[in-house]
């Protein structure tokens, strides 16, 4: 598999090795061993499963206290994915990077803890799956605004009326969240 940065410290795509034929194709989306040669130590604990159509745009969202690392990757569909910096004593706090995910690219996201997470589905019938390494816990969730110009993330939104949560649109901006120390 190759691991490449996003031009943020934390954040990376990884892009499995794919086995295809005429039978179509086998990889592997997780492998303890590989990703802990890869510097990616990491402890799994709850999967989780979303399908969106298109237009529906998730987060940013992070957990502050029990913070959750996420492995994504999306299996039917497309999404552009996007991990925002929001450790108050990074460098790159406030910072996003943001990939292309989808069914046909096979591409992984590693969204590490302090960061907040969100995505826009860009077909109908996105489904994206997630590894967390820590449990949802809901009195510990927070949203950072999709749309705070502080932080003025790219969303590919063309031709897209965003769909976003009653709880999304009530996302705080930047210097009113729980970040991290």
């Amino acid at each position: 598999m190759k691991v490449l940065p996003v031009g943020i410290d934390g954040p990376l795509i990884i892009e499995p090795q794919v086995f295809g034929d005429e039978r179509g194709f086998f990889m592997e989306s997780w492998n303890a061993a590989r990703f802990a040669e890869a510097g990616l130590d990491l402890h799994f604990v709850q999967d989780n499963h979303s399908r969106s159509r298109k237009g529906v745009l998730r987060g940013l969202h992070f957990q502050n206290p029990r913070p959750q690392g996420k492995l994504v990757r999306v299996t039917s569909g497309r999404a552009w994915d996007v991990a925002v910096d929001i450790r108050r004593g990074s460098p790159t706090f406030g910072r996003w990077a943001g990939v292309e995910l989808s069914a046909a690219n096979k591409r992984m996201f590693w969204v590490p803890e302090g960061f907040a997470h969100g995505f826009l589905s860009l077909e109908d019938d996105t489904d994206f799956l997630y590894k967390c390494t820590a449990p949802y816990d809901a009195s510990a969730e927070h949203s950072l605004a999709w749309n705070d110009p502080a932080v003025a993330i790219e969303w590919p939104l063309e031709g897209i009326e965003p769909v976003i949560s009653a709880k999304d649109q009530a996302g705080l901006p930047l210097d009113r969240i729980e970040a991290f120390a």
